[in-house]
């Protein structure tokens, strides 16, 4: 099988990497916004990923038609440290003493309360799980890699990726359930007398399986 884009990235081509970064840099940032919940953090992300890839771009192998599953291996792993680094530096921002100043914040934030707070709800749930069900889900249902890609994401058999897919969804159902009753609790009145609210949720179908 030719493979030419895969040829000039790694002969480091800057006009691939144009390419590379035009085709996907959108869906790493989505990936990046859906798995940390911080916007500023995804860019961040975002940046590191690319350069990596071309850190990388050696060890880009001739398999499938496209450069999407690698480079979303390596967004991966680029989220694994992000997410790290942030939880130590809200550690050491929780030592700090208490600032007693207002944030003023940007206009620019207040379109996106509502997609953030229902975010937040998701990503609670999300973080509920074991890492290894987490990337799958992300990769498969938020960013729609079907099972192949994902696990050349992840270095992992196909058939890993369906049991984690599996074992996720089940267990998100259950526990976004949880968070949605809890985060509605705590905002909205208590239904009247003899009614019931519902929070389930449809379950998520990944890209592959609704155009399969």
């Amino acid at each position: 099988m030719n493979h030419p884009l895969h040829d000039r990235l790694r002969a480091g081509e800057p006009e691939a990497f144009r390419e590379l970064f035009r085709d996907h840099a959108r869906l790493v940032h989505r990936h990046a916004v859906r798995v940390t919940g911080d916007w500023a953090l995804a860019e961040d992300v975002v940046s590191l990923t690319f350069l990596e890839a071309w850190r990388l771009r050696g060890k880009l192998r001739d398999e499938g038609d496209s450069p999407r599953p690698w480079l979303m291996g390596i967004a991966v792993n680029v989220l694994r440290n992000a997410t790290r680094a942030a939880r130590r530096h809200a550690g050491a921002m929780a030592r700090l003493p208490a600032n007693d100043a207002v944030p003023d914040f940007a206009d620019e934030l207040v379109g996106r309360m509502a997609d953030s707070e229902q975010l937040a709800a998701a990503q609670r749930a999300l973080a509920r799980l074991r890492r290894s069900e987490r990337e799958v889900f992300a990769l498969c249902v938020w960013s729609g890699l079907g099972y192949a890609e994902a696990a050349a994401a992840l270095g992992v058999p196909i058939g890993t990726i369906r049991s984690r897919l599996s074992r996720a969804r089940t267990r998100l159902r259950k526990l976004a359930d949880e968070e949605l009753r809890t985060a509605r609790g705590k905002t909205e009145p208590a239904p009247p007398s003899g009614q019931t609210q519902s929070s389930r949720i449809p379950a998520a179908r990944s890209h592959e399986e609704t155009y399969r």
